[in-house]
């Protein structure tokens, strides 16, 4: 019997991907192991492996196709002795979509997500040898058929364009590549498809339409949104309705810890060329600070849940890394038992591979906590939305010189403004109080991270 090869989950809060290539034609040999495509989630690019043995009957999800539902069948694999002609013309026309009721026996998944090895590859992936079929491939689209050219789904795809947003001129509605060139000049885009509501139902927002129509035509050019970009906004605006936040602003005095740094990296170690192994910045100090306040602040290491309160025994701590089109927070595991020069060189890693989309789901899903920083841009204070399953965000701003009053006398000190956003439901006012009171200790006496 036919297997059928499903979209895979790369994460738990996966819905959608894009198949941006297939490595494995209709008609080769699959081994249990081999890499036979790439999917592109909001964040990452990875490769999927088969689970099966068997050869690749038919391909039912042309490369290029963006926004393939978790669960839609994307090909159809035929066991060994099968007739592989009739386990491809046994294929479904068309994937079964996630919301259906499932059957009794759900269908056996041959496919598991691996690190991609080569995501550069992916980014604009090659032409894929066109399907033996008179019609043009259709462009799988949550609930849509959208038929397409295939130079249209690529300058769709490098303009990060939902083809189902695209009116079709073509022969019977197809989209070809004008009606994309239409596109990212700001016409021809139909409205995006009203997404379900995630929770109470809120005060209708403006549609498109009625935005644009505050605008004089032809004085603004429409940027279509991107996945990730659409993940983010979907993630916080969650974040605000769902999770009652509260913050906590104080000032720090980081003289110490400035001078402290200077030192240590004075004292870094040099590699063959007399480089330094490492030079650390004040946000590998405060990365520390916080995960140490957490250790001695264990009730504010938690995550709500509605069955219970999740206590975590380590510190993990995410960090914000701005990249194109977005953020992400690459985790720092158990940053409590880690030196600073540790940490600093896990994050140059992350934040390296993170702007080239090479991070692994495990990389940046989870956590206890995060740190945003944007100290490097000036900024002297701001508050951070809480990115769940965390209950605190650490919005850190710049260290400047400003006067204090010690002993009766004004002085000038390095002080940084640090807030603290809690979600209320598992931090108290005074609980919440207690870690940054903690984490303030720590980042003015940065030896006291040491012992």
């Amino acid at each position: 019997m036919p297997i059928n090869i499903l979209m895979p989950a790369l994460s738990p809060t996966m819905e959608k991907g894009n198949l941006a290539k297939w490595l494995k034609k209709e008609g080769d040999k699959v081994k249990s192991g081999d890499v036979i495509a790439e999917i592109e989630t909001d964040k990452a690019t990875m490769e999927v492996e088969a689970v099966d043995e068997g050869t690749l009957a038919k391909i039912l999800v042309p490369e290029g196709t963006q926004d393939v539902a978790v669960n839609d069948v994307i090909a159809v694999l035929a066991g060994d002795g099968e007739d592989v002609k009739a386990a491809g013309s046994a294929a479904p026309a068309k994937a079964p979509q996630a919301e259906k009721a499932p059957s009794a026996e759900a269908p056996k998944p041959v496919a598991a997500p691996a690190p991609a090895a080569a995501p550069a590859a992916a980014a604009k992936p090659a032409a894929a040898p066109a399907p033996q079929a008179v019609a043009p491939a259709p462009q799988m689209n949550g609930h849509e058929r959208v038929f397409s050219s295939p130079l249209a789904r690529r300058l769709a795809k490098d303009a990060g364009i939902d083809l189902s947003r695209i009116s079709g001129t073509g022969p019977h509605g197809r989209v070809i590549a004008r009606d994309v060139e239409e596109a990212k000049a700001g016409r021809g885009l139909k409205a995006p498809a009203a997404a379900p509501a995630a929770g109470p139902a809120l005060a209708p927002s403006m549609s498109d339409k009625q935005i644009l129509a505050l605008f004089e035509p032809g004085s603004y050019d429409i940027v279509p949104h991107d996945n990730m970009r659409r993940t983010i906004a979907q993630r916080l605006t969650a974040a605000v309705q769902t999770i009652p936040h509260f913050y906590l602003t104080i000032d720090c005095d980081i003289g110490k810890l400035l001078a402290a740094r200077e030192e240590i990296n004075a004292a870094a170690p040099k590699d063959k060329e007399k480089k330094p192994l490492y030079k650390l910045s004040v946000n590998d100090f405060v990365i520390k600070a916080m995960a140490v306040a957490l250790q001695k602040i264990p009730d504010c290491n938690v995550s709500w849940t509605e069955g219970g309160m999740v206590k975590h025994k380590h510190s993990d701590i995410g960090v914000a890394v701005a990249m194109p089109g977005g953020l992400i927070t690459p985790i720092i595991r158990k940053a409590e038992t880690k030196t600073l020069s540790v940490i600093s060189g896990e994050m140059k890693d992350f934040a390296a591979r993170a702007r080239a989309r090479k991070l692994k789901p495990e990389e940046y899903q989870g956590g206890t906590t995060a740190v945003s920083n944007l100290g490097m841009y000036g900024i002297n204070h701001f508050t951070a939305v809480i990115n769940p399953p965390h209950a605190t965000i650490l919005a850190v701003g710049t260290s400047e010189e400003r006067p204090v009053v010690r002993n009766g006398k004004i002085e000038v000190a390095s002080m940084m403004s640090v807030t603290l956003s809690c979600d209320h439901r598992a931090i108290d006012g005074a609980l919440g109080a207690e870690l940054i009171g903690a984490f303030k200790q720590l980042i003015e006496n940065p030896v006291m991270m040491m012992v």
